[in-house]
């Protein structure tokens, strides 16, 4: 579970960002900034940031606020699992990403392993749909959705991207240092536990 302070700081940030949405009176509008405000002086405190550098993450947010979403792809081979290395942070994560408006969601997860991997897959099966905040994942401003999608391998080579240094296929006795903002050990597991026992349901929440 994320800590309160994050729970907290998200639930003010998205009810001034509704406020600041649909509120047409100038005191209404001016308190809702005031509340964002308060949000993110409680998010940079307790993760030790700037204050103005949350502050415009929250006001760079517009429309109703709803969760973001994280697309990720698990591409097995010979029981092994594709990973890439990202080049932000050196550690090792499933290919994948944001959702960009216009893709479906298994679209993301196609060329998301294409441009990190260099690889060519084609969706099978959603594996999972999680809340990022009951994963053990470290804190992040916003609310997140994570997707992950079982891909067939087709076609591609290895190849590293502006994102990723490295390429390739893991036991699950062998998996790396990992990226833990974006996939976790127990996913990870999981995830092969989906590819033994392709008949298991897809998981959720």
């Amino acid at each position: 579970m994320e800590p309160k302070w994050l729970e907290w700081g998200q639930k003010l940030q998205a009810i001034a960002q509704n406020g600041l949405t649909y509120s047409e009176g100038v005191y209404d509008i001016e308190r809702y900034k005031q509340l964002r405000a308060i949000a993110a002086e409680i998010v940079a405190t307790y993760a030790n940031v700037e204050h103005s550098y949350i502050l415009d993450l929250f006001s760079q947010e517009t429309g109703y606020a709803t969760p973001k979403v994280d697309v990720r792809a698990a591409v097995f081979q010979d029981d092994t699992i594709l990973l890439v290395k990202e080049r932000s942070d050196g550690g090792w994560t499933l290919p994948g990403g944001w959702a960009d408006v216009g893709d479906t969601p298994s679209e993301v997860a196609v060329r998301e392993v294409a441009e990190e991997s260099g690889y060519e897959v084609r969706p099978v099966k959603i594996l999972a749909v999680y809340d990022r905040q009951r994963q053990g994942h470290p804190p992040l401003p916003f609310y997140t959705y994570k997707l992950f999608f079982h891909c067939e391998l087709i076609g591609g080579s290895p190849s590293p991207s502006i994102e990723t240094e490295e390429v390739g296929f893991f036991g699950e006795d062998s998996i790396p240092e990992l990226s833990l903002g974006r996939v976790t050990r127990a996913q990870i597991t999981r995830l092969f536990q989906h590819y033994r026992q392709p008949d298991l349901p897809t998981d959720f929440d």
